[in-house]
């Protein structure tokens, strides 16, 4: 049996993130991984750093994205000093498009909503008309009314940040350790071991990042995480010189040329199929937002089972059974990477979660039920 003294299982973007955070901090490490068989978001994302709209109804989640996004320009730095792996990060800012006047209205309620109940450092954008926008993104189709901007969006190659989240793990000293599907944890008063169809692994602290599979994971340890897929299908065109000079919502295009087109949001259980409807939708909204895309071709499509808990935002927790246990869900992998390798990963090897961040225990869900 392998012994470390912390064990992390999923080898995603969230579970390599605060495996590579805990290596920094010393100690032996190993991520365990089920691999490309597993349900893996980290490969089927829109690869957006994203503050923009979030935390409605928790301002906290707003503030927990925006320091991780102010934590990404030196996070991506420090992956390329340590790995020579560009994530090719880039902070543009991002727009959110508007279709109708309606949902311009909308969303400058939501937005000046959030300002207003976020707390420092805050929350900025504008409301842009289609003249304004047209300006920041030419091409632009004529018959948008407008949208909003938020200057501390960007985006990244999600690809490159998996490689470089795991080789920088290696060069810690840490262990990747793939093709090992957890089938149970046993847990003891100071340690817990991993059984995989591979054999056991035994660690000192437990870290569950292991997407969809930490709702039957966590009860193991004392802990409850109720979340569920929803599919998002992408599609991907040939690739065009530089065109679209930022993120949107809907579009983006990628440092190598592609042009990514979403978003979708469905309710399928675990069916991660591409669909015609669907695709046939995200391409004429496409078309109507950047009208050269009519004569694009598509050269690729997928759709991929993001982890959404039930009010769609984060779960920390740790164990009051077992306290060197924690669960971490979420479906922002890209955004919260920074914050994960930083922030969380500290606390957990601290040995304790802060109250600034008690608002995400899955233990909200049940207050909520009582209520």
């Amino acid at each position: 049996m392998r012994t470390f003294d912390t064990l992390v299982v999923g080898g995603g973007l969230v579970g390599s993130a605060i495996a590579y955070g805990v290596a920094r901090r010393g100690g032996s490490v190993a991520l365990i991984d089920e691999g490309d068989v597993a349900v893996r978001a980290s490969r089927g994302n829109f690869a957006l750093v994203w503050v923009h709209g979030k935390g409605d109804g928790m301002p906290r989640y707003a503030t927990w994205t925006r320091r991780s996004a102010d934590l990404w320009p030196d996070f991506a730095g420090a992956l390329l000093d340590r790995t020579g792996i560009d994530v090719v990060y880039e902070k543009t800012g991002g727009i959110i498009f508007c279709f109708d006047d309606e949902e311009m209205a909308e969303r400058r309620a939501l937005l000046a909503r959030l300002k207003a109940n976020t707390e420092p450092p805050g929350y900025d954008y504008e409301m842009l008309d289609q003249g304004a926008l047209a300006g920041m993104l030419p091409g632009l189709g004529p018959d948008l009314p407008g949208g909003s901007y938020c200057p501390h969006d960007g985006h990244c190659s999600s690809l490159h940040l998996l490689r470089a989240l795991h080789a920088a793990l290696l060069g810690l000293g840490g262990r990747y350790l793939p093709e090992r599907r957890v089938t149970d944890i046993r847990a003891r008063a100071d340690s817990f071991t991993v059984i995989t169809e591979q054999g056991e692994v035994q660690g000192g602290r437990l870290v569950l990042a292991a997407g969809h599979a930490n709702a039957w994971l966590a009860p193991k340890v004392g802990l409850s995480v109720p979340v569920k897929p929803e599919r998002g299908q992408v599609l991907v065109t040939e690739r065009f010189e530089p065109m679209i000079p930022l993120p949107t919502s809907h579009v983006r295009q990628s440092h190598e040329g592609t042009i990514m087109i979403g978003v979708s949001n469905e309710d399928v259980e675990f069916d991660d199929r591409s669909t015609v409807q669907t695709m046939a939708q995200m391409a004429d909204q496409a078309r109507r937002i950047f009208p050269f895309l009519a004569r694009a071709r598509i050269v690729r499509a997928w759709g991929c089972l993001r982890i959404m808990p039930p009010d769609g935002f984060a779960i920390y927790d740790q164990s009051p059974d077992h306290p060197n246990a924690y669960t971490v869900s979420c479906h922002s992998g890209v955004t919260l990477a920074a914050v994960h390798a930083e922030s969380l990963a500290g606390w957990i090897c601290d040995g304790a979660l802060p109250d600034e961040i008690a608002c995400f225990s899955a233990a909200r869900f049940a207050r909520a039920e009582a209520a």
